[in-house]
């Protein structure tokens, strides 16, 4: 049924209520992402195809500014990258939101250093459980807040995806980005796989009981230190009992073939770009890339400019053109079934002409200027994601 009805993609028109869908009463809002579809006009809407992005960190912006506000801000417009009327205008269908837990504070000042030449920041200290876990629970807890008002639905198969396009409601899925909220009985990670967790990356650019990521580091590869710890390999294979997708996204190299030898899951990274293109070590190098297309895995093009452009700049004055160059090459390389996005939205400076999911028609159209046709714009805004996500899940 799901390829069925994604097939009709190239065939509806979105046309978007107005946001006053939303209510402005003091009572819980109203649901207000609602597609109106019809049938037999032209493909070439620009909020179409829906895209269905691989990773957000709406939650902890929302975390920061109160649950309470947030989710009401959620509905009405908030100062951010994605909210309902932003996903409204933008043909913004869903995707990954990401619970993270933040470095001390401070540590946000390091990425300044960015903008220079050359960069090696220094890895963040661990974060331990107790307080790890509190934060978690209060970005879980928002998630499941915003389904609670009909903001979005949290998903957990490919099918389900499909329904709320259909239905017109934002589709999410609940990801974990770096393990520290999970202990290492993997108590937790119960817990939050009963509330829907899905997706987890065992680490963010810093150590933890599981396993080491990379520093943001340019020019430099992913070579960086050791992999997953033991227990770090214990986690994949509960992440894969439980069919939760884990994604590469923030591993080192040495993390990176550990999940490849251990994982019996498509290897996946949510928001990751070419390392020959970028010569980040937050980048995939080719060799990496050629294990996730012989798994039949997935990448999410980043749209951080660090990891787009060649100079590993944080200049957001960056061409879409750069985001066609490393889809290009991904393309070509690993396939055109095992490409998306993976935005970083609310977590990273990413093109000011796609700042916001609002923006996301521009990106349609350079994608149609460089040739892409309806087919291949089907895959890579949101087809392609559900592929995977049936394989790693099931149906």
């Amino acid at each position: 049924m799901d390829a069925q009805l994604l097939s009709e993609r190239s065939e509806i028109r979105l046309s978007l209520y107005n946001t006053s869908l939303v209510s402005h009463s003091s009572a819980s809002p109203e649901p207000g992402f609602r597609f109106n579809i019809t049938r037999n006009v032209t493909p070439m809407n620009d909020k179409l195809p829906l895209i269905f992005d691989g990773h957000n960190d709406v939650l902890l912006r929302m975390s920061r500014a109160g649950e309470a506000g947030s989710v009401e801000a959620f509905t009405k417009g908030r100062n951010g990258a994605i909210d309902l009327p932003k996903s409204q205008a933008g043909g913004f269908g869903g995707g990954f939101f990401a619970i993270y837990i933040p470095s001390v504070p401070g540590d946000i000042d390091r990425f300044d250093a960015m903008n220079e030449a050359s960069y090696d920041l220094p890895l963040p200290d661990p974060v331990e459980f107790p307080q790890a876990t509190k934060i978690a629970q209060i970005q879980a807890s928002i998630l499941i807040r915003l389904q609670e008002i009909g903001a979005l639905e949290i998903c957990t198969s490919s099918r389900q995806i499909a329904d709320c396009f259909e239905r017109g409601v934002l589709a999410a899925i609940m990801h974990i980005e770096g393990a520290e909220a999970i202990d290492e009985d993997f108590h937790a990670l119960d817990l939050f796989h009963s509330a829907g967790l899905r997706s987890v990356g065992p680490v963010w650019s810093r150590p933890n009981c599981f396993g080491h990521g990379v520093p943001f580091r340019f020019p430099s590869d992913g070579d960086i230190g050791p992999g997953l710890t033991g227990k770090g390999i214990e986690l994949v294979r509960r992440c894969n009992e439980l069919k939760i997708l884990l994604d590469l996204s923030h591993l080192n190299e040495a993390g990176f073939w550990d999940v490849a030898k251990h994982s019996t899951a498509p290897l996946v990274a949510t928001h990751s770009n070419v390392h020959k293109l970028c010569a980040s070590s937050r980048n995939l190098t080719d060799n990496q890339l050629s294990a996730i297309a012989e798994s039949d895995g997935m990448v999410g093009v980043n749209f951080a400019v660090a990891f787009l452009r060649s100079d590993g700049q944080k200049n957001v004055k960056t061409s879409l053109d750069l985001v066609l160059k490393h889809l290009d090459h991904l393309i070509d390389l690993v396939g055109e079934d095992r490409v998306g996005f993976g935005s970083d939205y609310d977590g990273a400076d990413v093109p000011v002409d796609i700042s916001t999911a609002a923006e996301l028609p521009n990106l349609r159209t350079a994608m149609r200027s460089h040739g892409y046709d309806e087919a291949l714009m089907d895959k890579l805004c949101h087809k392609n994601w559900l592929r995977v996500l049936e394989k790693t899940w099931g149906a």
